[in-house]
């Protein structure tokens, strides 16, 4: 944790608190990176036990959020934070929340390992790995930015999320396209836009988690400011 942007507070303690706080953080972020990973294995390999291990990995996850939110409203009643030691509690905190809801989002991708897909949708598998694997790399980059409350790669990381966008905005036409083509196909294509949906939805979490960071580091509600504005942080 050498790496981490935290000022040194008057109380020892505090940063040993804090410290074991994201040790946390990052110990359940890397279970979320390895449950997303065997989600979009699962998809691509058809492999029903996987699915099983994400869905079991969720409660895990679950617990993990109870717990280190637990750890933050401890510290906030025993140590009285303010001003940027409370900004770093309430980044962590609501970042966990986004976590947590990453994993939910995992599990429904999961899911479309369940379904049977003819051999002409396998390239909607593929395009659907494909944003997979840009979300997944969005999401390692968030945790290091997180690691280390590193606001430059946080903003980097922050605009990755349009690419995301784009990425599936394509996939919801062609599924769209498809399912219009191939009226018969609609239970299955609508199982890939959920999962599409989620893997979307997960690339706007890793841009809250971002924002959280910068909210810390620069006391900014990313939000709110411009495009311009944020390139000037």
């Amino acid at each position: 944790m050498d790496n981490l942007n935290l000022g040194r507070h008057i109380s020892g303690q505090f940063n040993e608190d804090i410290e074991a706080i994201i040790n946390h953080v990052m110990q359940m972020g890397g279970m979320i990176e390895q449950q997303l990973t065997d989600a979009l294995t699962a998809v691509n390999d058809n492999d029903a036990e996987l699915v099983k291990k994400v869905i079991a990995t969720d409660h895990t996850i679950n617990q993990y959020e109870v717990d280190i939110d637990d750890e933050c409203t401890r510290i906030i009643a025993k140590r009285q934070p303010a001003a940027g030691d409370l900004r770093l509690i309430m980044s962590i905190s609501k970042s966990v929340a986004d976590l947590e809801r990453i994993g939910d989002d995992a599990e429904k991708i999961a899911k479309v390992a369940l379904e049977s897909f003819s051999s002409n949708q396998q390239d909607l598998l593929l395009n659907l790995d494909h944003l997979g694997r840009n979300v997944l790399s969005m999401l390692q980059t968030t945790l290091d930015a997180f690691a280390r409350m590193d606001v430059e790669a946080a903003l980097i990381t922050h605009k990755h999320d349009v690419k995301i966008d784009r990425a599936y905005e394509a996939l919801l036409r062609q599924l769209m396209t498809y399912m219009m083509e191939d009226p018969r196909s609609i239970p299955q294509i609508m199982t890939v836009i959920w999962s599409a949906r989620a893997l979307e939805r997960i690339g706007d979490r890793c841009q809250n988690i971002c924002e959280n960071i910068i909210y810390y580091v620069k006391g900014k509600i990313a939000r709110h400011l411009s495009a311009e504005e944020l390139n000037n942080l």
